[in-house]
């Protein structure tokens, strides 16, 4: 696999003036030394990498609250950044609460969702990218509905591989996974975190509005016109009723066969169908 391409901190005037800037890059020397690009905003710091040239296609790993760039290519079903870089210029970040991701942030309790759709629309804002397209696999799924909330007039096409989303006999499924995994780990690495506010956030995020897709109603669905395209999968994480209700619901969705997965012979040929739908989206938005 090829590795991302890591964007560089500018030199002379231009690093001058991008010093006095509200958002900045900075850098930092990772394993190997090779340097970390990131986007820095108040107590907000996200890293970030970007691959190939072209429309904006910003990527989501998945991972959960772990998810980091690597997840895109260790972890994924298949490698969206060797898929598409030949045509498009692929953006990813780290999440700024993942446990060995490079991000960090303060844990906004009263509004977590929120906070990552500011992070990366924040991200988008500095690389001065208005409209963009997005694929996300897993968290992705409620992450993408909300920006498409937040920046509807933004986003030209979305594509939800293997969406989270909330099962009724299983309300709790993300609450006790994450405070059994990923909160003790944050507080672990953070020592101004406590498990309190671990439990608050994650009650905040996924047992406030415990329904669907957590972050949007079916309302909201329903009259959404962005174009999206669904790939269901159907484990407890990501249930397929509500891939196929959303689906069902979001007036310019499309759908992929079902499972697309397995066997992995199947895997290219979703892929091809994503690239047919970014294609048509992007060539709709010229």
């Amino acid at each position: 696999m090829d590795p991302i391409r890591r964007t560089v901190l500018a030199t002379g005037a231009a690093a001058t003036a991008m010093a006095a800037a509200p958002r900045v890059f900075a850098q930092q020397t990772g394993q190997g030394g090779a340097a970390l690009s990131f986007y820095e905003k108040g107590a907000v710091r996200i890293h970030f990498e970007e691959a190939g040239s072209g429309f904006p296609l910003l990527l989501i790993a998945g991972g959960g609250l772990n998810s980091t760039i690597s997840g895109l290519t260790s972890s994924s079903p298949f490698n969206p950044i060797g898929e598409f870089k030949g045509e498009y210029r692929c953006i990813a970040s780290d999440l700024r609460h993942a446990n060995g991701g490079h991000s960090s942030g303060p844990l906004e309790i009263d509004r977590p969702w929120d906070a990552y759709a500011d992070d990366h629309l924040g991200l988008m804002d500095h690389l001065g990218i208005d409209k963009f397209m997005v694929l996300g696999f897993c968290i992705g799924g409620p992450f993408i509905w909300n920006l498409l909330r937040r920046a509807p007039n933004r986003i030209v096409a979305a594509v939800l591989a293997q969406p989270s989303g909330s099962r009724p006999e299983m309300r709790d499924l993300f609450y006790e996974g994450n405070m059994k995994t990923w909160g003790p780990a944050l507080t672990g690495r953070r020592p101004d975190i406590t498990i309190e506010m671990v439990d608050k956030f994650l009650t905040s995020m996924y047992r406030t509005n415990p329904d669907f897709v957590f972050t949007v109603t079916r309302d909201f669905v329903r009259n959404c016109q962005t174009p999206v395209l669904i790939l269901p999968d159907d484990i407890p994480a990501h249930p397929y009723a509500v891939a196929m209700e959303a689906a069902m619901l979001a007036p310019k969705a499309e759908v992929s066969m079902f499972p697309w997965k397995e066997p992995k012979e199947r895997i290219p040929l979703a892929v091809r169908q994503i690239r047919s739908f970014l294609r048509a989206h992007r060539s709709a938005s010229a």
